[in-house]
């Protein structure tokens, strides 16, 4: 370990105490013993500040995976042999993966001197950058595969969905046109039974009234009977009552009952005389010859009348 006693020997030169040179000792066992961040922390805890404390404690971080305090302590450790220093800032940015710097770190620190070590690191991460972009742009193929699968996917995701809104939409309309019609049905059912009910309602109405005026003729016939019952009732009185007083001037031999039953019957023949004029009329209508015929009768019906009342 090299290092530490290079730095012991700055710290001679410097006159420094005995506690230093104790932390030194320490800090040294401590990186042995690979406890890096101890023996960095040891060696911050020195007052004095020179370069090679600064590339010791760059060291003990770089062991410790701390690549960003190690690349600032390399930095900061002007002085040191700036080739070895820029060998060591490469390291660090290639465990960082950050491959640009660390090709120029190395490609720096092959422009001061030549290095078999430096030279290999520089081919190395020049092979992992190149990797790295075969990677990438493997990756980026890959990505946008991904990305154009992903928008065929989503493409064909939102075709079924919309095949699906449509069969969904279909669906609904003929569930409503089977509603519509259905309620329709109804509809019409309700207005044929309120159509069926106000009919029967009507026909009520108009049997109740054919009845009533039924009911009201057959009273008004009954009462009719009833008074033509009454009125021959009550002819048959008059008549009767006629009769009886006529019948005892009957039985006396009043002539004048004589004369009333000859007036009856003459009445008789004088009907059936206008009886036999009116046919003997209408038929001298359909012959044509009424002249004749009134005088025909003319003289008959004064034949007649000579013989029941002589002049």
């Amino acid at each position: 370990m090299s290092i530490f006693v290079f730095c012991v020997s700055v710290f001679n030169d410097l006159n420094a105490g005995l506690t230093d040179f104790k932390t030194i000792e320490q800090a040294k066992q401590a990186y042995e013993n690979k406890q890096y961040s101890k023996s960095a922390a040891l060696l911050h805890s020195l007052d004095k500040e020179v370069p090679q404390k600064e590339y010791d404690i760059g060291n003990a971080y770089y062991k410790s995976k701390n690549y960003d305090a190690a690349i600032k302590s390399y930095k900061k450790a002007k002085g040191v042999d700036k080739a070895m220093r820029l060998h060591n800032i490469g390291n660090a940015y290639f465990q960082k993966k950050d491959l640009d710097s660390a090709i120029k770190s190395y490609e720096e620190a092959l422009k001061i001197r030549e290095d078999k070590d430096t030279r290999f690191n520089l081919e190395l991460a020049k092979k992992m950058k190149k990797k790295q972009q075969q990677k990438k742009k493997k990756q980026q193929k890959k990505d946008k595969q991904k990305k154009k699968d992903q928008k065929n996917q989503d493409k064909k995701k939102n075709k079924d969905q919309k095949k699906d809104d449509q069969k969904k939409k279909n669906d609904q309309q003929k569930k409503d046109k089977q509603k519509k019609k259905g309620d329709q049905k109804q509809k019409d059912q309700q207005n044929k039974e309120k159509k069926d009910q106000k009919k029967k309602g009507d026909q009520q109405k108009k049997d109740k009234k054919n009845q009533e005026k039924k009911d009201q003729k057959k009273k008004d016939g009954q009462e009719k009977d009833k008074k033509k019952e009454n009125d021959k009732k009550e002819g048959d009185k008059k008549k009767s009552d006629s009769q009886k007083e006529k019948k005892p001037q009957d039985k006396k031999g009043d002539k004048s009952s004589g004369a009333s039953k000859a007036q009856k019957k003459m009445s008789k023949e004088e009907k059936l005389k206008q009886q036999e004029l009116k046919r003997l009329l209408k038929k001298m209508k359909q012959k044509g010859t009424p002249t004749m015929m009134y005088q025909m009768n003319s003289a008959k019906k004064s034949k007649r009348n000579d013989s029941a009342n002589p002049w």
